[in-house]
């Protein structure tokens, strides 16, 4: 199964791509807006979104959280594929090695979003 993993801002919006088969995710792109993401799904034809929720470091959910709750709320809307959610607190270190193991040639939004993809295909193991 194709996974679309999300990294959501209020400006832009980073992509990933992953395949449950080999259990990986590379960033994509980065967007400006929801449409672009709704398109994207029946194009790459995505059976799951997962989309990092950005929780304090008490594990709570501050502003940033329920914006990011907002969003999938949004999304779920308008599109048919489950959507999960994980917290995406742990994911800067897998984010700085991605852009270090892709030569830096993809903006950080997409490598934040291939991480908080990689994070939830390491765990939840699909």
């Amino acid at each position: 199964m194709k996974l679309l993993g999300i990294d959501y801002g209020e400006k832009h919006i980073g992509l990933a791509l992953g395949e449950t088969e080999v259990g990986m995710a590379a960033p994509w792109k980065t967007v400006e807006n929801r449409d672009e993401i709704i398109g994207t799904v029946s194009e790459e034809e995505v059976g799951m979104i997962v989309v990092g929720l950005p929780l304090t470091l008490k594990g709570e959910e501050g502003p940033q959280a329920q914006e990011v709750r907002g969003f999938v709320e949004d999304l779920k809307k308008k599109i048919t594929v489950p959507i999960e959610t994980i917290d995406e607190r742990l994911t800067s270190q897998l984010a700085d090695r991605f852009a270090a193991a892709y030569g830096h040639q993809f903006d950080r939004d997409a490598v934040s979003a291939a991480a908080i993809l990689q994070t939830f295909l390491d765990r939840k193991k699909v």
